[in-house]
Formats: C-alpha cells, sequence, structure tokens
C-alpha cells in the first residue's frame, strides 16, 4: 500500500471566547499622521487570506493597521500574544506592500485559490466495519466489544496500562484536524466542549457543534480522536487513553485544506484553553513543504512556528504525523510534485533543511513516524535521522506486514462520524498513539511542563534499532535506508512509544 498524496497524513478544512481574548489585540484608532506611506491597492485580483507578522505583545502598532487598509486588506482577527494578522485582501501586491512597511517581519498570502477554495482532491475513504466482521469478534472481559481487533494497543502495551489506569480526567488532547464528531457514542463520553471550536476562518467559533465534520467532510479527525481517547464503556473501540478528555478543533474548510490562518487559530485557541497535548496529522497546505527563501512561504513558517510555540509556553505537547511519502526528511533533496495543491503544482526540488513540512518539522514539535503490525517502519512512512522522534502503529498494507491474528487487519479501527466504526492508515494513525502515551504521562505528572513530558515520551520508549535492509515489499530491492543508533535513528526515532511505562511511575 502506498499513500496517495495528501494533505491527510493517512496511507488509503462565533466569536472568540473569553480565554482567548487575551491572546487579541487591540485595534487602535489610526490617524493618517501614523501610517507609512504605503502606495494605493488595486483591487483586481481574487480574494486571498494573508497573514502579517509583527511584533509580538504590542498590538497592531496604528502606522501598521493603516497600511494594512492603504493596501487593500481588512483585518479579521490579530493575535497580539504571538504578533500574527490574518487579514483578507483582493490586491494581489498586498503582501509585497507590507513588507515594506516598517515594523512588518514578514507576510504572505496563505493560498493561491480564491475565498473560499476550491477543490476537487478525493481525501480517500476509510474501510468500514462490515456487519459480519463485528459478528466474529469476540471480546474477553475487560474488553470493549470491538477491541479484539486493535492489534495496535497491545504493540505499544496499552492493554496492560489500562489495568493500572485509564488516565485522568484533568488532562485534554486536542485534535486539530477535520473536525470530531461528538455524538459519536465512544467520544461522547469523554468530549471537552469548552476545549472544542471550529478556527476554518482563522478567528474562533464556537457556535454548538462548529467543530464537528459535516456529512460531506472527512472522517479523519473522528477517527483520530477515537484512537487517542475512545472511551472504555462497553461500546465499540478503546483508545490509547480512555480516561483523559478529547476536544475538537476544526481547521479543515468544506474542501479539505488546512490553511495557516486555521492552524494558527487552533494552536492559540489550544494555548488559551490549557489543552495539554494537540495531536496534528496534516500538514499546512498548500505547501508540503516552504521554503524560507521565498518571502510568502516564509511568513507561513513565521506564523504557525509562532502559534506552536505559544502553545507550548503555556504548557501544551504538540505531537505531529511525519507524512506519507517515504520521504528521508534528513536528506537535501526531495522532489515534492503536489505544491502548491491548490493552484498549479510542478515537480520542485527543495531541501527539507531549508524548506518545512510545517507543523511536522518545526521546533519543539513531536514527530512521529509509523509502523506497521509487525513492527516495522510503514511502507508510506516518512522517516530521517534527527527529524523523527519516535514511533507508533500507524498500519499497513497486509501484503507487507500481516498481523499475527487473521482475525484482525493491518489497518488500525477507529471511530468513524454516524456511530460507525472503520479502518484507516498512516502516519495520521500513528500520531493519536503517541498524543495518547503523552496524556497518560501527563496524567501520571500532572504538574510536568510540557518539555518534561516530551523527556519522559522519548527516554520511556522502547528501543527499536534500524531495520536493515528495509526491503519491505519483498522485491530484492531496498525501499529505505535507515541511519542511526539502536536508541536513536531515522526509521524509530528514540523508539516505539510505550503506554505502560508512561503509567509506571
Amino acid at each position: 500500500m502506498t499513500a496517495p498524496k495528501s494533505r491527510y497524513r493517512r496511507a488509503l478544512a462565533v466569536p472568540a471566547g473569553m480565554a482567548l481574548a487575551t491572546a487579541l489585540a487591540v485595534l487602535p484608532n489610526v490617524t493618517a499622521s501614523a501610517a507609512d506611506d504605503a502606495p494605493s491597492a488595486t483591487a483586481d485580483g481574487p480574494a486571498l487570506s494573508y497573514v502579517v507578522n509583527v511584533r509580538p505583545g504590542h498590538g497592531v502598532p496604528a502606522h501598521v493597521l493603516q497600511a494594512i487598509t492603504r493596501a487593500g486588506g481588512s483585518v479579521v482577527i490579530a493575535y497580539d500574544r504571538i504578533g500574527v494578522i490574518v487579514v483578507h485582501s483582493a490586491d494581489p501586491g498586498f503582501a509585497a506592500r507590507m513588507r515594506t512597511v516598517r515594523g512588518v517581519d514578514s507576510a504572505g498570502a496563505t493560498r493561491n485559490a480564491p475565498l473560499p477554495a476550491q477543490s476537487t482532491t478525493d481525501v480517500g475513504t476509510p474501510k468500514v466495519l462490515g456487519t459480519e466482521e463485528v459478528a466474529g469478534v469476540r471480546a474477553a472481559d475487560g474488553q470493549d466489544p470491538l477491541e479484539p481487533l486493535q492489534w495496535d494497543l497491545p504493540a505499544i502495551k496499552a492493554d496492560k496500562a489500562h489495568e493500572k489506569t485509564l488516565g485522568s480526567r484533568r488532562v485534554t488532547v486536542a485534535v486539530i484536524d477535520t473536525g470530531v464528531d461528538d455524538t459519536h457514542p465512544d467520544i461522547a463520553p469523554n468530549f471537552d466542549r469548552q476545549a472544542s471550536a471550529n478556527c476554518v476562518s482563522g478567528k474562533p467559533d464556537t457556535t454548538d457543534g462548529a467543530w464537528r465534520p459535516s456529512a460531506s467532510e472527512s472522517p479523519h479527525g473522528t477517527h483520530v480522536a477515537g484512537e487517542i481517547a475512545a472511551a472504555k464503556n462497553g461500546v465499540g473501540v478503546t483508545g490509547v487513553a480512555p480516561g483523559v478528555k478529547v476536544a475538537g478543533i476544526k481547521v479543515a474548510n468544506p474542501n479539505g485544506y488546512f490553511y495557516t490562518e486555521a492552524v494558527v487559530c487552533g494552536f492559540v485557541w489550544a494555548a488559551e484553553h490549557h489543552v495539554d497535548v494537540t495531536n496534528n496529522s496534516y500538514y499546512t497546505d498548500p505547501w508540503y513543504f516552504n521554503c524560507a527563501s521565498d518571502p510568502d512561504q516564509k511568513a507561513l513558517v513565521d506564523a504557525v512556528t509562532r502559534a506552536s510555540l505559544y502553545a507550548e509556553r503555556k504548557g501544551t505537547v504538540n505531537v505531529a504525523a511525519a507524512g506519507n511519502e517515504n520521504y528521508d526528511l534528513a536528506s537535501h533533496s526531495i522532489t515534492d510534485p503536489v505544491s502548491p495543491n491548490d493552484g498549479t503544482p510542478s515537480d520542485r526540488v527543495i531541501d527539507p533543511h531549508e524548506c518545512y513540512d510545517i507543523p511536522t518539522q518545526l521546533p519543539g514539535v513531536v514527530t512521529v513516524s509509523a509502523t506497521g503490525a509487525k513492527g516495522l517502519k510503514s511502507s508510506f512512512s516518512n522517516y530521517g535521522l534527527g527529524v523523527v522522534d519516535i514511533a507508533a502503529p500507524g498500519g499497513d498494507s497486509t501484503a507487507y506486514q500481516a498481523p499475527q491474528s487473521p482475525a484482525t487487519s493491518g489497518l488500525i479501527l477507529g471511530p468513524l462520524p454516524g456511530g460507525k466504526w472503520g479502518y484507516m492508515a498512516g502516519t495520521s494513525m500513528a500520531t493519536p498513539h503517541v498524543a495518547g502515551v503523552a496524556a497518560l504521562i501527563k496524567s501520571t505528572h500532572p504538574h510536568a511542563p510540557a518539555a518534561l513530558v516530551k523527556a519522559l515520551l522519548y527516554a520511556e520508549a522502547d528501543a527499536t534499532p534500524c531495520t536493515d535492509p528495509y526491503d519491505i515489499n519483498s522485491d530484492g530491492k531496498v525501499d529505505a535506508v535507515c541511519e542511526g543508533t539502536r536508541n536513536r535513528n531515522g526509521f524509530y526515532g528514540w523508539g516505539t512509544a510505550d503506554a505502560l511505562a508512561a503509567v509506571t511511575e
């Protein structure tokens, strides 16, 4: 099984609450004398979204605000604590104009497609669990009905961890994704409504249910949420940390795009609502890799970096998927054929040391590779020494890594919207396993700062040596090269996540 080129990390898009208000800028009154002498705008292009990055913590300077207006922009929201302003403009030269304004660190378009973005991207369909498969499952005492199909739980000793604890209700994991169906019987008991929002516009919407996917939107976020914290309640599946809370922060628009303004909003919302862990199983559209040499792409890296680091400073551990293209992220040359995915993509050769997959390659983020049922790197999983921090089950084709039990699938079982369950695979599915283990660590060490939670996550991982040679499809050709030692390497980072160690003091 190989992964399609998809922004989702798998194989097969109301006014702010009071807690967020402290992160928003109060826009000052502007006088003509305060503004830079910026040229007037020409609104002859499609309406696009932009980020303008200024010095954090000082509000929006009056001259910057007037420059935004003169350049044809209207402010959607300003995140003062991190100095990121979300702006809409129909002037094709808006970003270039703003980069000449005193006090502007960077500015760039977050998209190529007009507002709202148009897309016909096929993001794949999960394999829905059939009634015949369900009928054949025989759960042991203490197991949820579908738990015997979850080979991934014993792979990280989560089943043993649950004998000690299910996790703390004081811990919340936010799924920054396509939305979460909080009405699903596996998710409803643990859902944290106060920490949930819709951030698609870049401005949080807390209308009841705004965090849910519509019937036509991807089930991705719901599946991820269930992998983390599906309740152990005699229904369906069991999450890695079935006693913690899970929140939904919707950042993918109806066409499936994860744009920068939404991702920034997601991290800031999580930070201001005391979320302990965020799960990020996506890349920020429209660029798979954002190059610092391009002023627009640099602005996107700046904005998401500020937001993710702000969340970490507030105590949040950010966990992200490594991606599904079998790329070596530690190499110096990768061909990216999908960017920009909302425009006209081309085969561009990039250096991942200078062009970044965000949030995956951002400082402080826990980067997760995927393993299959045999414990080997999944055929599709990205890798790279010094980039991948930890590994966890993400599934793979049974042709490559058949599970020991014929009753289980080589994919990952989880909830789907509408009270269903189904199989998915990808680093999208590996990441929630790590987020769940991080939540168990936080449950065991409730006062641990983010840095300590990450340190324990790595120290407690099961050291996993390189697979050498790595010929996953047994065709006689090496499919990827693992570099590093048993204790830290490009395929598995510090090792495979260990849920039992997370709950053992």
